[in-house]
């Protein structure tokens, strides 16, 4: 997907049944282990973040999005030196 705005992601994802909204965290901010019984999606829009699911880590460019299917246990923690901001939506 060619991704020019979050006012893009947010149809985008509408059309594709998530909800949409902004989360900004402060570095070293650290969420662990969170497990939700929907499916769910996050872009990271700047900032670097780490992501793991279900034991497998991964490091999301800006704007490439990333899906965490419901029941996975995940964590995102913002390992840069900078604020992160990334959006996120359920099913």
């Amino acid at each position: 997907m060619s991704v020019r705005s979050q006012q893009d992601v947010s149809e985008d994802w509408a059309a594709r049944g998530f909800s949409c909204a902004l989360w900004i965290d402060p570095p070293g901010q650290r969420w662990e282990d969170f497990v939700h019984n929907t499916d769910e999606l996050v872009l990271v829009l700047e900032g670097e973040l780490e992501f793991e699911i279900n034991g497998e880590i991964s490091y999301p460019r800006t704007w490439e999005e990333t899906y965490i299917p419901a029941g996975a246990v995940h964590s995102v923690r913002n390992i840069g030196k900078t604020t992160a901001q990334w959006l996120y939506g359920y099913s």
